[in-house]
């Protein structure tokens, strides 16, 4: 049978002969080589490296690779396409491999429960994009990382100051050059303060860290920059009143290829901006979003979507539609305006279209 990537994983038991299913640990790893013809099954221990991996898998030449996910699921798979060896990537958030009221749990039961729901076609797998795209989201996530630090930094700035019986201008005020020259007055290197004066060398130390921190961010934002404008989806995006380049490109690099959602629910889902459904007998009702999927596209959706009032009238339609003038209705309506906007940008990758404004009726 010739193996390829893309390799569709609804044939049957017959032609699928045997499934390595892997246990990732971070130094070690427990391999189970399943037959399916008869469920026997053997255990291996092999170091969690690239060579040692290969090795393996060029020696049992499996029909198919089981892993879960992780920060070494990208390696892996990358090593499994080079070998041509077809791969699925298990989901661990998912019902169906929730661990509940059971007596025991090895690594070992871990790779067998993999392997078996592999041989059954139940396994809940979740896409993993290619190399490029998981470096695009490296970096997207590293400069959120980024302005993590920078905000504990001025935090604690302020804290300091604080403890000084000092003030500080609030909002950006407080951060503009002639406010942080301010600052730098009242600092001296903690070398050359006296022991009741320890505050102005901890401003000192936080004040280079604030300034390191931030030419860091510039040059990640200036990556992200050259990326974005190479990736005509992004400009695409871009061209929705009130969405701006660092939206656009967490949802194009999140997405990636957009014809693998079937619909718009599915899309909300994945960002888990969808709703939880409980029904029971007679009892049918829905509870607060999910909160699964991707959390930085969720969280920049939602905080765009209070701004989407001022410069976007479909989507201010929207949030008043689901307001209804009620304050406590608020933030159920920024929740539907932020799906709703997902769901136009994955439309427009979709079709690859730009944004139209709507004409009046």
């Amino acid at each position: 049978m010739t193996r390829g990537i893309k390799h569709t994983f609804e044939s049957s038991k017959q032609d699928i002969n045997i499934i390595l299913a892997i246990d990732l640990g971070k130094f070690k790893s427990v391999a189970c080589i399943y037959r399916t013809a008869d469920a026997s099954h053997r255990y291996l221990t092999v170091p969690t490296r690239p060579a040692a991996l290969h090795d393996l898998l060029v020696d049992l030449s499996p029909d198919r690779l089981v892993i879960e996910i992780g920060s070494a699921a990208g390696w892996i798979k990358d090593l499994a396409e080079a070998l041509e060896i077809p791969i699925e990537i298990a989901n661990p958030n998912h019902q169906a491999w929730r661990w509940k009221h059971v007596k025991r749990k090895t690594d070992r039961d871990d790779a067998l429960k993999l392997a078996q729901l592999s041989a059954m076609n139940q396994l809940p797998v979740i896409e993993l994009p290619g190399a490029r795209v998981r470096q695009w989201r490296s970096l997207i996530g590293y400069r959120w990382t980024l302005v993590s630090r920078r905000t504990a930094i001025k935090n604690s700035i302020r804290s300091i100051l604080d403890r000084q019986g000092q003030t500080m201008p609030s909002g950006k005020s407080g951060w503009t050059s002639k406010a942080v020259a301010a600052l730098r007055l009242m600092s001296r290197p903690l070398a050359d303060v006296q022991a009741d004066e320890l505050w102005r060398g901890q401003l000192h130390i936080e004040l280079q860290a604030l300034e390191q921190v931030e030419g860091l961010l510039a040059d990640v934002e200036s990556k992200l920059e050259s990326l974005a404008q190479a990736d005509q989806r992004v400009e695409q995006l871009q061209s929705i009143p009130g969405v701006g380049p660092r939206l656009a490109e967490v949802v194009v690099a999140t997405l990636d290829d957009a014809t693998r959602f079937k619909s718009g629910k599915q899309v909300g889902a994945y960002a888990g901006l969808v709703p939880r459904q409980y029904e029971s007998g007679t009892m049918s009702r829905q509870g607060r979003i999910s909160g699964q999927g991707h959390k930085l596209l969720r969280l920049l959706l939602v905080e765009v979507s209070w701004l989407m009032r001022r410069y976007n009238a479909k989507l201010r339609a929207v949030f008043d539609a689901v307001c209804r003038g009620c304050r406590t209705r608020r933030k159920i309506a920024v929740v539907a305006t932020a799906r709703r906007l997902l769901v136009i940008c994955w439309a427009m990758l979709r079709d690859g279209t730009r944004w139209r404004e709507p004409v009046a009726t």
